[in-house]
């Protein structure tokens, strides 16, 4: 059973947006850092952004900073990535994650090794 679920991918034009979500079926997603993830074919696994327990957040790279943003509902258990402005270069299976602890890693590498669970993916196409 997968622990944490995304949903919102698809096919958008240039300049379009899309907002993927992240749940979960047993765990609190408030008590742990969730990061999103991207890769792209042919390309390593590269972190976006992170929440932590308490709130803090962090992006990681200057290619999405102030286009993507990070967001938690606790109500929902849900964890939001809002991706504004995307481009062709935006393509790509799209992941959220949690290493279990509540602190995000200063990096998107550091993050990445830390995860315990990922999502099974969910697939961003940008095309006209």
């Amino acid at each position: 059973q997968e622990r944490l679920v995304e949903s919102g991918g698809g096919l958008v034009q240039p300049g379009g947006s899309l907002r993927l979500s992240c749940r979960a079926s047993d765990l609190t997603l408030e008590y742990y850092t969730i990061a999103w993830f991207r890769q792209a074919p042919g390309q390593e696994r590269e972190g976006l952004s992170c929440i932590g327990s308490s709130g803090d957040i962090t992006y990681y790279g200057d290619s999405v900073r102030g286009k993507f943003t990070i967001s938690r509902d606790s109500a929902k258990n849900t964890v939001y990535l809002q991706m504004d402005s995307l481009k062709p270069e935006d393509t790509a299976v799209y992941y959220c994650a949690t290493d279990l602890t509540r602190r995000c890693a200063t990096t998107g590498e550091a993050m990445r090794g830390r995860i315990a669970y990922w999502g099974q993916g969910a697939a961003v196409t940008v095309s006209s």
